[in-house]
């Protein structure tokens, strides 16, 4: 059984960062895809960045240039490294592997002053 448990979310102001892990187990974790997605109240899902099994990165226009994604398959985590974080960031951030289609518990990322 396919387990994703992210973690790092919390209150940062903004500018500030955060770093977002979600450890993977029950999968071949290097075969896959995998892909970052937040939702806010009121808001669709919407997918921030992924990445696939042989490393490329790609990204929503919304956070290209301030958001990295990258893989450990050595600790089966997927990590997003989060910079100069707007209030428009705050969202529940969800990792998913589509192809199993597996999501994660999500964890809380607040903006604000």
């Amino acid at each position: 059984q396919v387990q994703l448990v992210e973690s790092g979310g919390g209150l940062v102001q903004p500018g500030g960062s955060l770093r977002l892990s979600c450890v993977a187990s029950g999968m071949e974790f290097s075969n896959y895809a995998l892909v970052w997605f937040r939702q806010s109240p009121g808001k669709e899902r919407e997918q921030v960045a992924g990445i696939t099994a042989d490393d490329r990165p790609r990204y929503s226009a919304s956070v290209q240039g301030r958001f990295t994604i990258s893989r450990d398959n050595s600790k089966n985590t997927l990590y997003l490294d989060m910079n100069n974080l707007k209030p428009e960031d705050t969202a529940a951030y969800y990792c998913h592997v589509p192809r199993l289609d597996a999501w994660g518990q999500g964890t809380q990322v607040t903006v604000s002053l």
